[in-house]
């Protein structure tokens, strides 16, 4: 076991834990950083490791040179550790100057025996993510469905098209991405459903059109996406979904449909499209699980609650990225860099502030052009899995007129949740389901996870 006091404890090594690090070095403190991937850059910049490195890289990353100077800076810098491959399955609240106690395991993943890893820092930056959200629907759990997140990983770091004929489908600017990816693969995308119509992306993003002037490198990227998409003749189709996969032992084709303004399938407007593969992702769901094991209060929209420098409400922790909001690569940055700099009781520059604040005016549109509306269970059938891990199909979550139900209950009832996911694929899902049925009590959360990656018994008994 290793055990040793750091100045400031990193956790996480995407866009905003690379910058916390960074500005926290900067500030003259001890840093450690932690990951649980071989590779730093989290799921933005995720890559192909050295010994196999692609020709041109930053083709398919933006901010590419950024990254590789955060990374050999931090690499190389001797007041840094980077400690990755390296999984942190428990947080406990600690006293006695340090901000928490992290259990971590180091090692490869599925390893028999790996490194047990202790850490107490005085400071401690949460800095975890989020991962895609998907909306269930008739013939996603077939093979050939992915979730956005999972075809572009895919794309970027072993450099693998998912299918021939890929048709991505969801809500937000990460499906344009996604298409960027498969695409530099040599799939062909037959096509992009975006899930929001035409009134709800011009009333996210065009009133008060001259606020995105601020916003230059997002429209840049925007920019490269549509002349990407221009080129190779993809079609994209707001208020369009996928509401059901077909195949024969994997996915051949997806139907989809027009949708209203709450995301209610259209009747007689279904279509039938030939695919291979299909890529979907409704948004993302912010890590919350450390934050929660340490303590840290969480809003009602169901982010870290942080105060203007990135402190959380329990002394000595901080959050960046996606836990606070989900905002893009460029909030995640700045919010990481005011959260490191603050953790190591540096002065933060009023720039900083103001570029955050810029940052979030731009993540508030994103929702609400592309935020979930609530219609989209009309798609679902009663045999439509929503838990995959447990087999669980909608209508078991469905309550009979008079009936009461709560989230344990329903939990402990149908096992809903209870897989090996621990409910991170299916557990928003649930709680939606569950929250439009009247007969609804209590309000618990599927987040709390106390173990919150998976350990071995053998790991637990070992001296």
């Amino acid at each position: 076991m290793e055990s040793r006091m750091s100045d400031v404890l990193v956790i996480g090594a995407g866009p905003a834990g690379l910058h916390a690090a960074s500005r926290a070095l900067d500030a003259g403190a001890e840093v450690t950083v932690l990951d649980a991937h071989d590779l730093v850059g989290g799921q933005f910049w995720r890559h192909l490791p050295d010994d196999r490195a692609a020709a041109d890289e930053a083709q398919l990353h933006h901010g590419w040179k950024s990254f590789q100077q955060l990374r050999v800076r931090l690499e190389e810098h001797p007041r840094c550790r980077v400690l990755t491959g390296t999984e942190v399955w428990a947080i406990e609240p600690e006293e006695h100057g340090a901000a928490a106690r992290v259990h971590a395991l180091s090692g490869p993943s599925g390893a028999l025996r790996r490194e047990e890893v202790l850490l107490t820092p005085e400071r401690l930056v949460l800095a975890t993510g989020a991962h895609d959200r998907v909306l269930p629907f008739p013939g996603w759990d077939l093979p050939g469905v992915f979730s956005a997140g999972a075809a572009q990983a895919l794309a970027k770091a072993e450099r693998v098209a998912v299918g021939e004929r890929v048709l991505v489908a969801g809500a937000g600017p990460f499906l344009l991405a996604t298409a960027a990816s498969l695409i530099a693969t040599g799939a062909t995308v037959v096509g992009v459903h975006e899930a929001a119509g035409p009134s709800a992306l011009c009333r996210g993003w065009l009133s008060r059109p001259w606020e995105l002037a601020s916003s230059a490198r997002k429209l840049t990227e925007l920019a490269a996406y549509v002349t990407g998409h221009l080129r190779h003749r993809i079609p994209y189709v707001a208020g369009s979904a996928v509401i059901a996969a077909e195949g024969n032992g994997r996915v051949e084709s997806v139907r989809v449909t027009r949708l209203d303004r709450d995301w209610r399938p259209v009747a007689r407007t279904e279509r039938d499209i030939a695919v291979d593969a299909v890529a979907v992702s409704h948004g993302f769901t912010p890590r919350l699980e450390l934050a929660i094991a340490a303590g840290c209060a969480i809003t009602a929209d169901r982010f870290v609650a942080v105060d203007a420098r990135q402190a959380t409400t329990v002394p000595g922790v901080y959050a960046a990225g996606e836990l606070t909001g989900i905002g893009g690569m460029a909030l995640s940055a700045v919010e990481g860099a005011i959260a490191g700099l603050e953790a190591a009781g540096g002065v933060i520059p009023r720039q900083l502030l103001a570029e955050r604040a810029r940052q979030r005016a731009f993540a508030i549109r994103l929702e609400r052009a592309h935020g979930i509306r609530p219609g989209w269970t009309d798609w679902l059938c009663d045999d439509t899995t929503i838990c995959r891990c447990e087999d669980v199909p909608f209508g078991a979550l469905s309550l009979t007129e008079g009936a009461t139900q709560s989230l344990r209950a329903a939990k402990l009832s149908t096992r809903a949740g209870l897989g090996s996911c621990q409910g991170r694929t299916c557990g928003r899902t649930v709680e939606e389901i569950l929250r439009q049925s009247p007969g609804l009590l209590g309000t618990t959360t599927t987040d709390q996870r106390p173990i919150a990656a998976p350990v071995r018994l053998g790991e637990f008994a070992r001296e």
